[in-house]
């Protein structure tokens, strides 16, 4: 037999990323705007801002991205009372079907989220620095990545990124037969986890479960109670979407809140660790510098400095 080979086409492809940051502003931060050749996308994690867009300003909630043509004026503006966290990629993309995404405001799902969170930390594993060091001019490399094949799956994960994107939100809807698969096994005896979206909205739902009780000390016991869930099943998953076990990941969505808190520059830090349900203003302190390698004092300066320096005229991506 002769075979053939069949070259498969490529729809989007990103030539190059520029930046990958994942910034943590302040409730007053203020930016004066930039513009630049290549595109932009800018997801909200948590808070709210004002983009603009051109002579165009939206408000952008958790959950929403922006994307910026290349050349287009924008900047964020902070809304004075929440403090946002924001997902901003920078890329080089010549592919024709970007002209969809100009201008456009849309609202990312937990597929989506997941993707944009694997660019965050395969981008820890390949390059140096602190992805909210708006200093930093260009992506630096580690002499050793962290993890095999990073910079590959960073540019695998955006593409993915802005397919999904564009086959629900900009492209005409095509009916398409549904096909059932099973997620377990149907052999007798045979345990296997659910399946990958499956498995993905479950850690999903755990972490919504988790979100509503930050003020909380959870234990691996009550969590699988609470979800109906064994302890290896729930260890498995989120080793699978987070790379560590379901506390250590509760202590970061803990470390993540306080940041927010701190930023939102409303509470002491007394209050931020009653707020949080830590035993003593001492031991979160700790805790805080374990996750983050600051103090809450210096994070709070080091946030406040950077809104100081960015408010006197610094552009994060020189045009």
């Amino acid at each position: 037999m002769t075979y053939q080979h069949t070259y498969l086409k490529t729809s989007i492809s990103v030539r190059s990323v520029v930046s990958i940051h994942y910034f943590e502003y302040m409730s007053d931060f203020t930016f004066p705007g930039e513009q630049h050749d290549f595109w932009e996308l800018v997801c909200v994690d948590k808070g709210e801002i004002q983009a603009v867009a051109d002579v165009r300003t939206v408000t952008l909630k958790r959950g929403n991205i922006i994307f910026h043509r290349p050349g287009e004026f924008h900047n964020v503006i902070t809304n004075g009372k929440i403090s946002p966290s924001l997902i901003v990629i920078a890329f080089d993309c010549r592919s024709q079907a970007m002209k969809k995404f100009s201008g456009q405001v849309l609202t990312i799902r937990d597929t989506e989220a997941a993707l944009l969170s694997q660019i965050i930390i395969e981008a820890r594993n390949a390059f140096k620095g602190r992805l909210n060091d708006p200093y930093q001019e260009g992506l630096n490399r580690r002499p050793i990545s962290r993890a095999f094949g990073s910079e590959q799956l960073i540019r695998n994960h955006l593409e993915e990124l802005l397919i999904s994107l564009y086959r629900r939100c900009l492209d005409a809807p095509v009916s398409l037969p549904v096909l059932q698969m099973p997620e377990t096994s149907a052999l007798p005896g045979v345990s296997v986890l659910p399946g990958v979206n499956s498995r993905r909205e479950l850690c999903s739902r755990i972490q919504s479960y988790m979100e509503t009780r930050l003020h909380q000390q959870l234990t691996v016991k009550q969590i699988c109670r609470d979800n109906l869930i064994s302890q290896s099943q729930l260890s498995r998953i989120f080793k699978e979407f987070h790379q560590c076990g379901p506390i250590d990941f509760f202590i970061q969505m803990k470390i993540e809140a306080a940041k927010q808190l701190i930023r939102d520059n409303q509470m002491n830090f007394s209050q931020v660790a009653d707020t949080l349900g830590y035993a003593s203003v001492h031991y979160f302190s700790r805790q805080f510098s374990k996750q983050t390698g600051m103090t809450p004092t210096e994070y709070a300066e080091s946030i406040r400095c950077l809104a100081e320096k960015t408010s006197s005229g610094w552009s994060f991506l020189e045009p």
